[in-house]
């Protein structure tokens, strides 16, 4: 979307990369999201200290005195301790530099990637939501960095991001108008943001060494130059962002919320290899990992905050990090929009009250206990033994169109 306040039309992107340009967006909140869940599962004084800033540093080691060594390091503060956080992350498609690069050079800036992170108060549970772009929504009037305002207005929620850059001019507008969509409809609290555009995401899934995918049927598709058999790959960080955008030749359909499954897919397996690397304790691999994904990530959650949250979630665990999309139908003005259903109230009501985003699990029903066996009669044959029946597979859960977690199975081999 562009206005009278855009910058000069640039020069129009070929057509496969017009029609990427929502995969190379998706593909970005995989970076935000896994920088965003290693600062939760691997947070360090030292990572702090080395993404504070650019400091002039000396070594007076050989000039002091040394006092007496403190036997432990001082665990680092959770700012935010006791209270749940809701952090809006949202992935823009700017085009400048390396972005145009990979999804080709258009003018203006769109937001259509959004997931609400919310981390519970007692550290035990994170949880994100996908909102689908086209979902209509109430747009409040905005404030402008410039101290302008917008009109309110129903439309796209991805517009709210396009009326903050259009009339702002910059992503403090872009971003804020967003935020205050998402508290206007919701009713969640959003006090953090984290934007980001879609480079280093090649970077960041070499740094962990790959991520593991099942695919269950061949993909090719001519627009990203993916071609993958079926079966289980690991995928290093050239054929990750291939499956990331990709959309035609799945054997599913194209639209956006699968594709918003796929990616919540790839996340979930991102973070299980997060979490199954003792990063704390490799402060190489570890650093390799935040340098790539902190590249490309505009957050106004500051380095020391986001190392306090951090260790608060040391114990995390992949049952309590939770993905789902906001219940939706087809809009009843546009069937080529969504409409929020009256689960997404039920589900938003959850968030802002700091309970699990689906509710609490049921609990199973109550066994009545077998009656006691009677003595065995030595001279008596021994019973026949039925054969213990095989276990019943556990079924699959299909991201985008289920609610999962990162220990659920996604798909079948």
């Amino acid at each position: 979307m562009t206005s009278r306040h855009a910058a000069p039309r640039r020069r129009r992107a070929p057509r496969h990369a017009r029609d990427l340009r929502s995969h190379a967006v998706l593909r970005g909140v995989a970076l935000t999201l896994s920088s965003v869940l290693v600062f939760v599962v691997a947070g360090g004084v030292a990572v702090a200290a080395k993404l504070t800033g650019n400091v002039d540093q000396v070594d007076v080691g050989d000039l002091v005195v040394a006092g007496p060594s403190p036997t432990e390091a001082p665990d680092p503060a959770d700012m935010n301790a006791g209270q749940p956080v809701n952090v809006l992350v949202l992935g823009s498609d700017q085009r400048d530099g390396e972005n145009a690069a990979i999804g080709g050079d258009v003018a203006g800036m769109r937001s259509d990637t959004a997931i609400l992170l919310h981390v519970s108060a007692d550290r035990t549970r994170v949880e994100l939501v996908s909102i689908p772009r086209d979902s209509l929504v109430e747009i409040p009037s905005c404030r402008m960095s410039d101290g302008t305002t917008t009109r309110a207005r129903n439309g796209q929620f991805n517009d709210a991001f396009a009326i903050g850059w259009d009339n702002g001019q910059d992503i403090e507008s872009a971003a804020a108008c967003a935020m205050s969509t998402v508290v206007a409809n919701t009713g969640v609290p959003v006090s953090e943001v984290v934007v980001v555009d879609f480079a280093g995401f090649q970077n960041m899934i070499n740094a962990v060494g790959g991520v593991d995918v099942c695919i269950e049927k061949p993909i090719k598709d001519r627009y990203t130059g993916l071609n993958i058999a079926a079966g289980r790959h690991r995928l290093d960080g050239v054929t990750a962002l291939q499956y990331a955008r990709a959309r035609h030749g799945t054997g599913l359909d194209g639209s956006d919320i699968m594709r918003a499954g796929r990616q919540q897919q790839l996340i979930a397996n991102l973070a299980n290899e997060v979490l199954s690397k003792n990063l704390l304790t490799d402060a190489g691999q570890l650093m390799g990992f935040l340098s790539a994904a902190t590249q490309s990530v505009t957050t106004s959650v500051s380095v020391t905050d986001l190392t306090g949250l951090a260790f608060s979630l040391r114990s995390i665990s992949r049952e309590n990090i939770a993905f789902t999309t906001v219940p939706w139908a087809p809009a009843r003005s546009d069937k080529n929009r969504v409409e929020w259903t009256s689960e997404a109230d039920r589900l938003w009501a959850n968030i802002a009250a700091d309970q699990p985003m689906l509710g609490a699990p049921e609990a199973p029903a109550p066994t009545t206990p077998p009656p006691a066996a009677a003595p065995a009669d030595p001279g008596a044959e021994a019973p026949v033994v039925d054969p213990v029946p095989a276990p019943t597979p556990t079924p699959t859960k299909t991201p985008g169109r289920e609610a999962f977690t990162a220990a659920d199975v996604t798909s079948s081999c």
